[in-house]
């Protein structure tokens, strides 16, 4: 599948500032950056690579008090959509190092309080079916309602309200994931059929000695998704950070097949 990425972006600052970004597709498994451009007006950029060394992050030194980004790309994604459900969950023991931190809680995703929860309602599965069922579960009981959650919202807080939009199903899933000892961790990412477009936050599970993307708001399949960035989850994959406070003027992310 081949997919179209638009973004423009511009926001006020009250000084000159920094800020982080993560907006380009990584060059990542299962896809093939086609051709991409980042404008970002008279910013001064470094970049950096990301979490676990997929993608690229972007320090922008803006002079002035307007910034104004442009960015466009086509993807072209080779990875197929693998059933969840016969993948093996791999031993402790036998995880590589790079992996392990993925089944640790962290600032949003506190696994440590769901072991009793999952253990109940998931323990008679394993690996790749419990996974799915998990996955299953979160898309039934979980509503899709933009504005319900924010920045700071946590995942006993999605959990308790049975609502959020994707970064809170993705730590729900997460979260879910680890608490059964299964590394997981979230990703950035653009997809076709995210309603209303915008950026989106899915998951990473690494079942049969790979990672494989998923979905847990059931929007979006692998074979349709250009990953960005990954990390322990949204404090990682944000897709900007600012230093200054930052005053929003226009954004737009537009995404489709071509």
């Amino acid at each position: 599948m081949r997919i179209s990425i638009e973004v423009t972006m511009t926001y006020r600052f009250p000084e000159p500032n920094t800020v982080f970004f993560a907006i380009e597709a990584a060059d990542y498994d299962g896809q093939t950056i086609e051709q991409q451009r980042m404008m970002l007006g008279e910013a001064t950029v470094d970049r950096i690579a990301g979490d676990s060394g997929v993608g690229q992050r972007i320090w922008a030194r803006v002079p002035g008090n307007d910034m104004e980004l442009y960015y466009t790309a086509t993807i072209d994604v080779t990875r197929p959509a693998i059933p969840l459900v016969g993948l093996e969950a791999m031993p402790l023991h036998r995880l590589p190092a790079e992996v392990v931190p993925y089944l640790r809680p962290s600032r949003y995703c506190q696994s440590d309080k769901f072991i009793a929860f999952v253990n109940k309602r998931f323990g008679h599965l394993q690996g790749g079916a419990k996974i799915a069922a998990m996955r299953d579960w979160i898309e039934a009981e979980l509503s899709y309602v933009p504005g319900s959650s924010d920045a700071d919202t946590n995942v006993l807080e999605t959990f308790a309200g049975r609502q959020g939009v994707c970064r809170d199903y993705a730590h729900l899933f997460c979260t879910m994931a680890r608490a059964a000892q299964i590394p997981a961790r979230a990703v950035a990412a653009y997809g076709a059929d995210v309603v209303p477009p915008d950026f989106h936050a899915v998951a990473e599970v690494w079942l049969g000695d790979a990672w494989h993307l998923v979905d847990p708001t059931g929007m979006c399949q692998a074979d349709g998704l250009a990953v960005v960035a990954v990390g322990r989850d949204a404090y990682d994959i944000a897709f900007m950070e600012s230093q200054a406070p930052a005053e929003l003027i226009t954004q737009i992310v537009n995404v489709a097949r071509v």
